[in-house]
């Protein structure tokens, strides 16, 4: 699917299933791109609701996913992995002939899973990923600027409709992604060793920290070097999201984790015999990674994990 139709980047209504940092961001986005003629959103909560119609960021909320996707062109999930089968399954009324149906989570397998086999004939499935985000949650969290340069990779099925692939990746550039097409399976797998694997090492430090602060009596926290705040910072993750993020990409994720504690025992063993040549081998090689992504745009040199622009839509 390297050859895509033309496609325009804006629809007639835009549904956001779920309205916390990436759909609200989302929202924005579209806002500030004039994308949509109407964009609508669904919570769960009638706080979020009115938080949302508040910002205005939707023109209209609701509680029930069939009716938030009525008419939609457009259908984007953005809630837990975890409630995607229920949200397919109560949606599924709702949804129009040639509508398209994606989603912003991080693993895509389950995608296909739980979302596929709850939408009518017609219906068109593009899953999605925009590799982008805080450590922050809710509509009050979301900027239109998350996106701008930042990856989403789609992993749209063999099955699927080209042109509805192509409408769903001109609608993420003109939101100021960079998009990439993938294999599912090879999105779980790559995405466990960039994204999901460091979280689990920053979850385990961090706890490990909390267990010691008991006995430091206060000396681990006050004397944070910038190394373990930065792992704080990606700790401080929605547990949920995170918890679901590990359940449904558990292979890959195991996977990452035998290869990392392999390398982490060779590491144990280079320091344990005083082997500063393979030492400095390693940290020469992942300082390139570092200037790497650096160079790619995808990050600056300054260490200020989780700013923000310094005006927001």
């Amino acid at each position: 699917m390297t050859a895509l139709p033309e496609a325009g980047a804006t629809v007639g209504t835009l549904a956001l299933i779920g309205v916390g940092l990436i759909g609200s961001s989302i929202a924005r986005a579209a806002r500030r791109g004039k994308l949509a003629g109407r964009i609508v959103g669904c919570a769960r909560k009638p706080e979020t609701r009115a938080k949302c119609l508040e910002l205005g960021i939707v023109d209209a909320m609701f509680a029930d996913p069939a009716e938030c996707v009525a008419g939609a062109d457009l259908v984007i999930l953005a809630v837990h992995l975890g409630g995607y089968r229920e949200v397919a399954r109560r949606m599924a009324p709702g949804l129009k002939p040639g509508s398209i149906v994606s989603d912003v989570g991080s693993v895509k397998t389950c995608v296909f899973r739980d979302v596929a086999p709850f939408l009518p004939e017609g219906v068109h499935l593009v899953p999605g990923h925009p590799v982008s985000g805080t450590e922050k949650s809710g509509p009050e969290a979301g900027f239109a600027e998350l996106f701008d340069n930042r990856w989403c990779i789609l992993t749209p099925g063999p099955e699927a409709e080209p042109k509805a692939v192509a409408k769903v990746a001109a609608f993420w550039r003109a939101i100021g992604s960079n998009v990439e097409l993938m294999e599912a399976r090879r999105h779980d797998l790559v995405l466990g060793i960039t994204s999901h694997l460091p979280h689990l090492i920053a979850y385990n430090i961090v706890g490990t920290a909390a267990d010691l602060e008991t006995v430091t009596k206060g000396e681990v926290i006050k004397y944070s070097a910038g190394g373990f705040r930065d792992f704080t910072r990606i700790a401080a993750s929605d547990p949920e999201f995170w918890r679901d993020v590990f359940l449904n990409n558990r292979e890959a994720v195991l996977e990452m984790l035998g290869r990392f504690t392999e390398d982490l025992i060779a590491l144990q063993r280079s320091i344990r015999w005083g082997e500063g040549d393979k030492l400095l081998q390693l940290f020469a090689r992942t300082r390139a990674i570092r200037q790497g992504i650096i160079a790619a745009g995808q990050e600056t040199p300054a260490a200020d994990f989780g700013r923000r622009p310094a005006t927001r839509g």
